[in-house]
């Protein structure tokens, strides 16, 4: 049987040449990079090479980058880590309902401790409305937090005009980048950013490693408090491997970002334009503003698990929802912000393609789905 892997959005094999520039710091080289001895300021040159070289691709300084376990922590130290620091100044905080959960649930945690959470709405296609951030921006307001490439549907928001907005109102400006980081280009300083979360094993580093852009001047609390590692914004041992692994993904990318983008626009193209020949679909996201390797659709009277394990047993793999709360029962809040009823939102499919996606996979998805999709149908308790 045939195995196609298209949730490229849930998580990225390692490319083999992170591999190679990792193996020697799990085996021949370690150390601790707080120790003097000469173990330790290699492993501590090798950290601080790896910080300027992904610092350098979001055209940020190295000292602007802290390394995090994972895109969860970063968002975590950037929503909480102002909101502590600055609760002085005010206590609002604008963001979106369809962000990532670890977003979403520090807002909710953050709401819980007295602060004040705005919510913009978004379009059918989840786009924000700029003119809606800068009616939603008060005195006391300290944080707008919009994601830039959507993890579920893959639009991409305007945060260049967000950023602006932001700027001439002196409120902190941060973006959950993990979808979008080492796929299309990313700019802090253009952008305007005081914050942004970046993910390595979303563009085919490691798991386990992460990192936060905090620009210079920022007043942030760090979550975690110990040896004052990473400027003293995040306590721990440093994850020297990982940072290698990190920086290696992001000198591919800097080579290959531009081609595969175009290339997965094409594939993911071709493969939108064949879904939606099947009855009763529809595409979830803007149509041209999208990320290059994501499709998202919803067919009618269909559940979407059932449309997961059924590709699953033919090969191919893709998700329904977010991959990180799949296990859960209630409908995507992504899809229900765009407007979608449940019935709806439960019979969603993303397609998420990558570096080693071919046009075989995808001529073998559009031969598969068509089938499983109607005998779904056929058993489905909605269709009359």
């Amino acid at each position: 049987m045939k195995r196609v892997y298209l949730n490229y959005a849930a998580t990225t094999p390692v490319d083999p040449q992170v591999f190679k520039a990792m193996k020697p710091w799990l085996t021949e080289k370690f150390g601790n990079t707080a120790s003097l001895d000469s173990f330790g300021q290699e492993a501590r040159r090798a950290l601080e090479d790896s910080r300027e070289t992904v610092a350098n691709l979001m055209h940020a300084k190295s000292n602007e980058l802290i390394f995090t376990g994972s895109a969860t922590e970063a968002n975590n130290t950037a929503m909480k880590g102002i909101a502590f620091a600055n609760r002085k100044k005010g206590k609002h905080i604008i963001t979106t309902p369809i962000e990532h959960d670890c977003v979403l649930n520090s807002s909710k945690w953050l709401k819980e401790q007295g602060f004040d959470i705005t919510y913009l709405p978004v379009d059918k296609y989840g786009l924000v409305d700029p003119a809606d951030v800068e009616k939603a921006i008060r005195k006391d307001t300290i944080l707008v937090s919009v994601m830039h490439g959507n993890n579920e549907i893959g639009t991409i928001e305007p945060i260049e005009e967000i950023g602006k907005i932001c700027l001439e109102h002196d409120v902190y400006f941060h973006t959950d980048a993990a979808q979008t980081f080492g796929k299309i280009p990313v700019d802090v300083k253009k952008i305007n950013l005081s914050l942004m979360a970046v993910s390595s094993h979303k563009m085919y580093g490691p798991l386990g490693i992460a990192g936060l852009y905090v620009k210079e001047g920022v007043n942030i609390e760090p979550l975690l408090h110990g040896g004052g590692h990473e400027f003293g914004l995040r306590s721990s041992t440093t994850n020297v491997p990982g940072a290698v692994g990190f920086a290696e993904a992001v000198k591919v990318a800097k080579k290959q970002m531009d081609k595969e983008a175009k290339e997965q626009a094409k594939l993911r193209n071709y493969l939108i334009e064949n879904v939606l020949k099947i009855d009763e679909s529809h595409l979830n996201g803007h149509p041209v503003k999208r990320l290059p390797n994501n499709a998202n659709f919803w067919f009618a009277f269909i559940e979407g698990e059932s449309l997961i394990m059924y590709l699953d047993a033919e090969g191919i793999a893709a998700s329904t929802g977010s991959a990180c709360s799949s296990v859960s029962l209630e409908p995507s809040h992504v899809l229900i912000a765009i407007g979608l009823r449940h019935e709806q939102a439960h019979g969603s499919l993303r397609l998420s393609l990558g570096r080693w996606t071919k046009k075989t996979d995808i001529d073998y998805t559009i031969k598969v789905l068509p089938k499983v999709v109607n005998n779904l149908r056929k058993i489905s308790p909605f269709k009359k």
